[in-house]
């Protein structure tokens, strides 16, 4: 099940809940109550090894 990180407009209360992709997403902030909560997205951390990348790919001189 996937992990999914939510914040609170109102009260800045961040917090992560696993869910099934069929499941709602949260909208009522567990902390103050309020329907102001969104998830919140953030870049998926890569890396890059081995040959064939722009770094790595430049001919030798």
């Amino acid at each position: 099940m996937p992990v999914y990180h939510y914040r609170c407009k109102n009260c800045g209360y961040d917090f992560t809940e696993h869910q099934s992709f069929d499941d709602e997403p949260i909208t009522v902030c567990p902390k103050c109550g309020e329907p102001t909560v969104h998830k919140v997205y953030s870049a998926v951390p890569i890396t890059f090894k081995g040959s064939g990348f722009y770094r790595t790919d430049k001919g030798s001189k």
